[in-house]
């Protein structure tokens, strides 16, 4: 689709993702329609028209396409069904196929393994009975994670031992659960690779991740590994994209176990740890999701300079309040606020970003603003052995 074409781009989900996207929208002349339920959605302030219904409201979601010349999502936490009336309307990029896929995890694990993509060994489960007949299986260090729904650690369970899953399956009340065998990964990397409608690709370098309690607290970019697994890394995350079809950014989440690298998770969406491409990459990741799903010229990847990101949960807001002018005191912080009106324990409220050439100095001047930033003392917590 050429460039003229586009008037307005329609964004399904309103949150921190959804308001970059709109920025990035907004810089390259386009209009923005945003569906979200909630009122107060973070994307709302930059769109010029905000659609208030349940995601499933397929009579809301046909009025939020009628301006719409084209359809992007931010979250995969969307109705496939909802998508599929949509883009009997307009186009859908990336496609409901590629949501349904990466959206339910039996269906991501199976599409990973069946096109030979290494990921940890796993058993889908739908009982009582499978939790405990894969726990066996698998053997004692286990972790059990919703099919469907889970996000920033939500959804799973972690076991010691195989006599805990059935217990664990009925806790998480849900009618479909992926148990995944722990596995001793040294470190958490991911990689985003964007994908035209022409098929043309570009792949950022890999990011380094190290998350706490299931969200991901802190990101170097590019990743301190070695170029030859960098390189294998990128071209995972390549043929991941092309085997998939996606139309807009996949983002591969890997494990790093030895020289091994297995598939954790697909996000077909811009993606948390890619928020500092926004000021150390050439192009920053929202931009390039537009031009993607726009089949424009894709930007460079390249990186301008190491860069750290940490995430600003809702905890950070109390109990003293948060601390601006403190924050940006060391005069190479990039701190972004999303907006959000509520500040809530674990809640992603915003980011800032540390450009330094020394990754060990951007951590420490990163921590250090956080620090700041909360008035208090904050504790970055070690990187788990496995998720």
């Amino acid at each position: 689709m050429g460039s003229g074409a586009i008037r307005t781009i329609g964004i399904v989900g309103g949150g921190q993702l959804g308001r970059m996207l709109a920025q990035a929208a907004r810089r390259l002349g386009l209009g923005v329609a945003v569906f979200d339920p909630d009122p107060q959605a973070p994307a709302a302030a930059l769109a010029d028209r905000h659609v208030r219904a349940p995601f499933d409201d397929l009579g809301a979601a046909l009025e939020f396409a009628a301006p719409c010349e084209l359809i992007t999502f931010e979250f995969e936490n969307v109705p496939a069904a909802s998508l599929a009336e949509l883009e009997r309307l307009r186009p859908v990029r990336p496609s409901h196929r590629v949501l349904g896929i990466c959206r339910e995890r039996i269906q991501e694990k199976g599409f990973l393994s069946e096109s030979g993509f290494p990921v940890a060994p796993y058993r889908p489960v739908r009982s009582a009975a499978e939790a405990r007949a894969a726990a066996q299986a698998l053997g004692p260090a286990a972790i059990l994670k919703t099919a469907e729904l889970g996000y920033d650690g939500k959804g799973q369970a972690r076991l010691s031992a195989a006599d805990q899953a059935e217990a664990a399956f009925l806790g998480l009340r849900c009618p479909a659960a992926v148990l995944e065998q722990v596995v001793p990964f040294e470190r958490e990397l991911s990689v985003i690779v964007a994908r035209t409608p022409s098929g043309r690709t570009a792949v950022y370098p890999p990011m380094e991740n190290r998350h706490v309690g299931g969200i991901l607290d802190l990101t170097h970019f590019p990743a301190r590994i070695p170029a030859e697994l960098a390189r294998r890394a990128q071209e995972m995350g390549l043929a991941i994209a092309e085997r998939l079809g996606v139309v807009g950014l996949v983002c591969a989440e890997l494990f790093q176990v030895g020289d091994e690298l297995l598939v954790n998770e697909l996000a077909p969406r811009p993606h948390n740890s890619g928020h500092a491409t926004l000021e150390a990459a050439e192009t920053d990741q929202f931009e390039q999701h537009l031009r993607a799903v726009l089949d424009l010229p894709l930007g460079s990847t390249a990186a301008r300079q190491s860069a750290v990101m940490a995430n600003l949960l809702g905890d950070l807001w109390e109990p003293a309040g948060i601390d601006l002018a403190g924050c940006l005191s060391d005069p190479g912080v990039h701190l972004h606020v999303y907006g959000k009106a509520q500040a809530r324990p674990g809640r992603k409220m915003g980011h800032l970003t540390v450009l330094d050439p020394d990754p060990v100095r951007g951590e420490a001047r990163a921590l250090a603003a956080r620090q700041r930033f909360a008035r208090r003392p904050v504790e970055s917590g070690r990187q788990p052995k496995a998720l």
